[in-house]
This record gives structure tokens, sequence and C-alpha cells, in this order.
């Protein structure tokens, strides 16, 4: 049964997560880009990107709760549908904005539309909490656990292809073309990925267990997690690895245009270089795993990464920087590899949403501290320097701050996975 769903469901569901992804590929230019239209203000260009990550925070236990009382295909569907909707309504208020101001070093040159971005932002990120959580305790249910390497590595790749391949540069180019053209196309996107995952038949609700309520049902997700030691540890340095990538990642707006002089465009094709690399990583991970162990493979990982976080703070031009994004995404999904299958092999089935959204609370509810801090330490640190070296020390931060992790937790690692072979338990 599960290999014939394999062969059908699969790529169906694949798809599906290509066009979303394609959406967030052009989203993730579109949201920053397009405030910085309205606002030169760092604190105020983070706040978009705030709204969009704050409900991994707030909504990833409700998230779990949901996946494990519902059909998981069917929420992944309405959660499709409502990003649909909310792409659409930022489209009609960016076009009712036009012709934009020239935005102001501090305020903002057309309040409503970005009111109207923040509110489609929040809206987008609860439901993305809620369709993410739900996507990965679908595809244990898709394939056998020995075939989870390489479904994993599919499903990224694709992903890869339309989330920094193809929609950042997109997005770019519809940006510079017409200014509510991303968000429009985004909504067509999400659509149509609703309409692929409407066609996916079968029941994939979860196992019933007997209802005790939702505080005994997060309890038992919660006493999984805590006697599963390797998961909290690849749970934490994930959750610091995207702390301190979104602290990059919202200074390298203003970064590439201000210093480097770099247009949208520009901008796109270098997180599509990025993308390249993740899909190397995606389709190679399985491999290198072979090759090295799962507990070396997450060593290396994590320190390569913290060096790639260096290298972006020292890259002089947009070619250094492409380079340097490319080995940045091939060491992120090589470890994504390890630390998703692992997670997707150890956590049984009934518990896989309530175990999964504790997990990424830690994992991805960093993410809005780093967008924070990111806009915090640049505008308190152009006062006692230049604006140009203000722009960059958060990559500077991120890049200590990650290495010191991966010191912290190197033999953490080797233990924990060396313990995950003996025994089998996480």
């Amino acid at each position: 049964m599960r290999l014939s769903l394999f062969r059908t469901a699969l790529p169906r569901f694949i798809a599906a997560s290509g066009l979303t992804n394609l959406g967030d590929g052009i989203a993730s230019l579109a949201w920053a880009w397009v405030a910085s239209l309205l606002t030169r203000d760092p604190l105020l260009i983070a706040a978009v990107a705030v709204a969009l990550r704050l409900p991994w925070a707030l909504f990833a236990i409700p998230a779990g709760l949901v996946a494990d009382r519902v059909d998981r295909r069917r929420l992944i569907l309405a959660m499709d549908l409502i990003r649909a909707l909310a792409f659409l309504l930022a489209a009609v208020a960016l076009f009712a904005a036009l012709p934009l101001a020239d935005p102001p070093a501090t305020g903002l040159s057309a309040p409503f539309a970005f009111a109207a971005l923040l509110a489609a932002a929040t809206v987008v990120g609860v439901a993305e909490v809620f369709r993410d959580n739900a996507a990965q305790t679908v595809l244990p249910s898709l394939v056998p656990h020995d075939r989870l390497e390489q479904a994993n590595g599919q499903l990224w790749s694709v992903e890869l292809i339309g989330n920094a391949l193809i929609g950042p540069a997109l997005g770019a180019v519809l940006v510079a073309a017409f200014v509510p053209l991303p968000f429009g196309l985004n909504a067509l996107a999400y659509g149509l990925a609703a309409l692929l995952m409407a066609g996916i038949a079968g029941d994939f609700r979860p196992p019933q267990a007997e209802r005790r309520g939702w505080r005994a049902e997060l309890a038992e997700g919660w006493a999984f997690l805590r006697d599963a030691p390797l998961l909290r540890l690849l749970a934490w340095i994930t959750g610091f690895w995207n702390l301190f990538h979104n602290m990059m990642i919202v200074a390298l707006i203003l970064h590439v245009q201000e210093n480097l002089g770099l247009s949208a465009e520009v901008y796109g094709l270098i997180l599509a270089a990025g993308a390249v690399g993740g899909i190397l990583g995606g389709l190679s991970g399985g491999w290198v795993v072979r090759r090295l162990g799962p507990g070396r493979t997450a060593q290396w990982m994590m320190l390569l990464s913290g060096i790639t976080f260096l290298g972006v703070g020292l890259a002089p031009n947009a070619w250094v920087l492409a380079a340097t994004f490319f080995l940045f995404e091939v060491t992120g999904l090589i470890w994504n590899t390890v630390s998703v299958a692992t997670r997707q092999r150890a956590i049984p089935n009934r518990l896989l949403g309530r175990v999964n959204s504790l997990y990424r609370l830690l994992a991805w509810g960093m993410i809005p501290l780093g967008l924070a801090l990111s806009g915090g330490l640049v505008r308190l640190a152009e006062g006692p320097l230049p604006r140009s070296q203000a722009l960059v020390l958060p990559f500077w931060t991120a890049a200590f701050g990650f290495l010191l992790v991966a010191a912290l937790t190197w033999r953490a690692l080797h233990r924990r996975f060396a313990a995950l072979a003996e025994t089998g338990r996480p």
C-alpha cells in the first residue's frame, strides 16, 4: 500500500510543495524589498519579517495538537487557500497605494499599504505554521521509512528550485515591473497548490487514541521529547542556526543595496546561487550520510555553516557573495537531511504532530528574535559607527555566535548519535 502511494501520491504532494515554495521564494524577496520601498528604517523593515515568523513562536504548539486530531491533507489544503487570499488582499492594497513616494529615513511613505503588508505577513505566517507542521507529518505516511532520506531529498530539491532558485529571481523581476505583481502571482500559486492537494486520495488522519484533553495530549508529546536528548539537541542547534541566519538576512537587504550597490535582480540571482547549493545538498545528503554517518555529518555541516556566516560579511562583491550562499545552502540542506530523517524515524506516527510542533517551537521560535535583534543592532550601532559598518555588524555577530554553538555542542552530537546507534532510542 505504501509503495503504491510512493508512486502516485508523492509526486502530487511534491508538486504542491513546489508551488507553495515558489510562492515563498517570490515572497522572500518581495516582503522585505517592498517594505524597503516604503521606509528605510531597519526596525520597520524587520517588523514585516517578524510578523511573518513570530507565529512560529505563538502557534507551533496549537498546530501540533491540530495535526494529531484532523486529516492532515485537508489541513494543508485549507492553509494554502488562506495564504492565497492573504496575498491577494496584499496585492490589492499595494495597487491602491500606487504610485509610491520615495521612502523616508524614518516613518512611512504609505502607512495603509505598510499596515496591509504587516497584516498579510501575519496571516501567511500563521497559516504556514499549521501547513508546514502537517506536511512533515504526512511524508512518513507516503514513503517507507528506509526511503525517507531519498523522499526528503527529492522534496527539498523541488522546494529549493521554487523557494530559492526561481522564486527570488522571479520576485525581483516582478517587483521591478509592477510592485503588486508578486503578491498577485502568489495568490495564484497557492490556489493551484490547494487543487493538487485536493486530488490526493486517502485518509491522512493519525491513528486515533483515546482523547484526554489538549493538556494531557500535549504532556504526552512533551514527555517523548523530554526523554529524547538527541532530538532536543538537534532542535536547539537548529534554533540557534535560524536565529543567526535571520539576523543576517534582514541586514543583508540594506547591505546589498547601500554597501554593494546591487539591484533587486542581482540580489535575486545571489539567492538563486544559494538555491543551486541547496539542491546539491538535498540530492547528495543521503550519500554523504552513508559515507560519514549521521553524527559526523551533522558535526561537519554545523561547523562549515558557521564558516560560511563569516564569508557573507567578508564578501566584497556579488560574485563572492553568491559563491558563499552556494556553500551556505549545501551545508544547511545536508544538516536538514540528518535532522529531519532522524526525527521522522524516531517519533511514533500518532505523536508526530505534537512532538514536531514542540521541536519546531525550539527550532523556529527563535527566528523572530533573530530578526528583531538584527534591526535593533543596526539601529544602536548607527550612532557610534558609520551606517556602512553598522549594516555588516549582524553578520559578524551571527558568525561568531554560531561558531560558539558549534564548539559547545560538538562532543554532545557525537555522543548522542552514538547512543542512538547502540540503543535505537533518540
